[in-house]
Order: C-alpha cells, then sequence, then structure tokens
C-alpha cells in the first residue's frame, strides 16, 4: 500500500522576487533574489544544499540554468516542467526526495522571464511563417477559456449579462487584494464597470479578466521535519509541513469528446482529491482557511472553485461570488461595494464558518503569472499568511492554519494539474 507522507516535509524557508515587467533583471538576477531569501529565510546557508529542482517553462533549459547564477558546485540539479503546474511540480519532486532519505536539505527553485520572449502574450501554438513571421498562429489562452466561460453560462442559465457580471466580480477581488500586495505585479483597483467596459479580448474576457505576462521567481527550502531542529536550531519555528499532494494530467481529448461541456475541470478534480485524501480533507470549504487557485483568466477562478468542491457545480456565484463568501474580511465591504453591492447585501454576508479566503495575493490576476515562479509563489503566500508576516500589515489573515495551492497549464479538455496542500505542524494543531 503507497506510504502517505503526510507531515513528513517541512518547509523551512521560502522567498518570491517582485513579480512584474522587470526590465531592470535577467533571469539569472530573479534565480538569486528568490533563492538568497529563500535561504536567508531559513537560516541555514547556500553551500549546505544537497540538491536543486529548477522550475521553468520557456527560462532555462538544464540544471546550469540555476547552478550557474548561484555558483553551485557540483551538486545535482534537476530541470523540471509540467505547464503551468511546473512551479508545485519542483517542490513536489523536492519533498519526494527528502521522503526516500535520499537527501536530508533540498532547494526548489521557480523562475521566469517571460518578457523577453518577444512576444506580447504566453506562446499560443505552433510557429508558422504561413501566417505572420513572428506572431504563431493556433489558439490562444484567452480564445480557449473564453470558449469554457460561454459554456459554462449557457449549461446553467446565465444571461450574456450575467455571466459577465459575475467573472467580472472575481476581477475586482483580484485587483483589490492585489493593489494591497507589495509583490504584485497589477497594482491597480478597478470598478466593476470599468471591468464590464474594458477592450474585449474574446469575449467575455475582457483587458481586466486576463492576467497579465509576467516576471518572477520563487524558492523553498526543504527538509524533512524531523530534521528542522537539527539544521535551523536558533529560530526555526514557524516552519509548515506539507499535508497533500497531487498531480492529475489528464488524456487530452476533450476537445474530441462530445461529452466534455469545457464547465469543470478533470484534471484538477483528480488532483485535489489526491491532496485532499492525503491530507484527511473531506469538506475542503470549511477545513481549509485560504486557498491560491489557478486564475489565469476570471472564468478560471469560477470553474476551479467548482472543480476544487469548495461549492456544487454550477453555484459558484450565489454560494462564493455574490455573497462576498472567497473575499478577506478586512476587504469584503470595499471590494462589494466597487461591485455596487447595497449595505443590505453586504449586511448578508456569511459568517466566518462559510467563508473560504481565495486570491487573497491577488491571484495570477493580479499578482502576476510567470509560469514557472506561480506554485511555489502560491505557496509563499500561505507561508506568510500562517507565519503572520504578511508584507503589509493589512493583508494580514487571522488565524491561517491550513491553506491549498492550485496550478493547472494547457487548456481546458488537455489540462495537466498539481495541488499541494500546505499547513501548520501536527505537533502545533
Amino acid at each position: 500500500m503507497a506510504e502517505s507522507f503526510k507531515d513528513k516535509v517541512a518547509i523551512i524557508g521560502m522567498g518570491c522576487t517582485p513579480f512584474g515587467e522587470l526590465w531592470d533583471k535577467d533571469v539569472d538576477d530573479l534565480i538569486v533574489d528568490a533563492a538568497t531569501e529563500a535561504v536567508e529565510d531559513a537560516g541555514i546557508d547556500l553551500k549546505d544544499i544537497q540538491a536543486v529542482w529548477a522550475g521553468t517553462a520557456n527560462s532555462g533549459v538544464t540544471g546550469s540554468s540555476v547552478s550557474a547564477p548561484l555558483q553551485l558546485q557540483y551538486v545535482p540539479v534537476s530541470r523540471v516542467e509540467n505547464a503551468c503546474a511546473t512551479g508545485i511540480e519542483s517542490i513536489r519532486h523536492a519533498a519526494l526526495a527528502l521522503a526516500s532519505g535520499v537527501y536530508d536539505l533540498v532547494l526548489a527553485v521557480g523562475f521566469e522571464k517571460l518578457k523577453d520572449l518577444g512576444f506580447p502574450g504566453l506562446h499560443p501554438g505552433k510557429l508558422s511563417d504561413k501566417f505572420h513571421p513572428i506572431y504563431p498562429a493556433g489558439g490562444t489562452g484567452p480564445g480557449r477559456y473564453a470558449l469554457a466561460a460561454t459554456r459554462y453560462f449557457e449549461r446553467y442559465g446565465f444571461a450574456p449579462d450575467e455571466g459577465k457580471r459575475t467573472i467580472g466580480k472575481i476581477s475586482v477581488k483580484s485587483h483589490y487584494s492585489g493593489a494591497r500586495n507589495p509583490k504584485a505585479h497589477l497594482r491597480n483597483e478597478v470598478t466593476l464597470e470599468q471591468v464590464l467596459k474594458a477592450p474585449m479580448i474574446a469575449w467575455p474576457l475582457g483587458l481586466y479578466d486576463c492576467c497579465g505576462v509576467t516576471d518572477g521567481a520563487s524558492a523553498a527550502v526543504l527538509c524533512r521535519t524531523d530534521d528542522v531542529k537539527r539544521f535551523a536550531p536558533h529560530h526555526r519555528e514557524d516552519y509548515i509541513t506539507i499535508k497533500g499532494i497531487g498531480v492529475s494530467a489528464g488524456p487530452g481529448w476533450g476537445k474530441n469528446k462530445e461529452d466534455y461541456d469545457f464547465t469543470h475541470w478533470p484534471e484538477t478534480e483528480a488532483a485535489s482529491s489526491q491532496a485532499y485524501e492525503m491530507a484527511g480533507i473531506t469538506n475542503p470549504r470549511k477545513q481549509l482557511d485560504m486557498a491560491e487557485i489557478h486564475d489565469c483568466f476570471s472564468i478560471a477562478e469560477l470553474i476551479a472553485m467548482e472543480s476544487l468542491g469548495f461549492c456544487e457545480k454550477g453555484h459558484a456565484k450565489e454560494r462564493l461570488i455574490d455573497n462576498g463568501a472567497t473575499i478577506a474580511p478586512q476587504f469584503r465591504e470595499e471590494v462589494m461595494k466597487k461591485w455596487g453591492a447595497t449595505e443590505k447585501e453586504i449586511a448578508q454576508c456569511p459568517d466566518s464558518e462559510d467563508v473560504l479566503i481565495v486570491n487573497h495575493s491577488g491571484g495570477l490576476k493580479s499578482f502576476g503569472h510567470p509560469v514557472g515562479g506561480s506554485g511555489g509563489r502560491e505557496i509563499y503566500e500561505i507561508y506568510k499568511q500562517i507565519q503572520g508576516k504578511a508584507e503589509d500589515a493589512s493583508r494580514q489573515l487571522k488565524d491561517v492554519r491550513l491553506g491549498l495551492a492550485h496550478n493547472q497549464g494547457g487548456h481546458p479538455g488537455r489540462f495537466v494539474c498539481a495541488v499541494m496542500i500546505v499547513g501548520v505542524p501536527a505537533e502545533r494543531l
């Protein structure tokens, strides 16, 4: 029988660069900045690291992409790539190596320098000079998620305006949270009216429904939980442990199957089921305190919440969005006012037992999405919230003990998904 490694692996240090259009930094700078913060946070020396996992989709080819900037001295470095799931995957591989007993102290680094690729957006398809000498031909991210949005509206009986307003509320929330996050890329508040009137990218996804093209890196130092005091005996009282991990790669037939409806993510359902089983979670809505989930587009957050089991399919609007149940309590009133909510509607928000705070960081939408760096950044947010060390005190949540990070790469019908649940060590529960 497979053995769970719940609470067996600890994250003892983390780092994250600011995300954005970092023209004054190259990819080596980002790797060094994130790794240095993580190593210093852990209270160790870089020379003590026994192995490294380097997660990137576009900004490095081999392990030397990390060993060179960090000047690592001949330790094993493995490059990991699994599309947008790359960041969580790199930490997963590091954790599995520790659990196996092969290494004692390891580093995972996720990074991307997307602004240097020469494209205005993520690579949408195969290059072909038949269409344009520079721009690639093929399906685009906004186009594919727009198909999911229109299908969702149709299946669950949303009028076009109603559907557009529903996902627009998600964008308002993301921007409000990101505006208060010192490391976020897009730090500007928007109103629902601005979202609805923004330039259209692929209906119903407008400019404020789509994440930006971002540079950034994140890093984590890990060891076995039993070794925490060995490596950092003097100050490591606020480490976190990995509770559950799930990874799922679908067969990729979504676009070809007549029964695939574009309104749920089977890969997310499978990956979260694996993670929940390992972590002992039977009711994520009530057992999790926060979730950082893959919201490359506003509709992605809505469908992901349902696919993660936060509510029944087709009910995110009334169960999670309209009532403010995913907004941090200290932000809720102001965010809902930007929607145009009345005082009565604001007063009817659910009590704390029915709240699950989602993408408090600003999410991919506002914080940014440098592919390899996103998963580690999500875990970084949960890590800081559990420690009570949010960069801006106004962002600090109360009593965070358990959080979920979720990333999926590909497109509806052909995803790979990674889910990681982290939290307070068992001894402190």
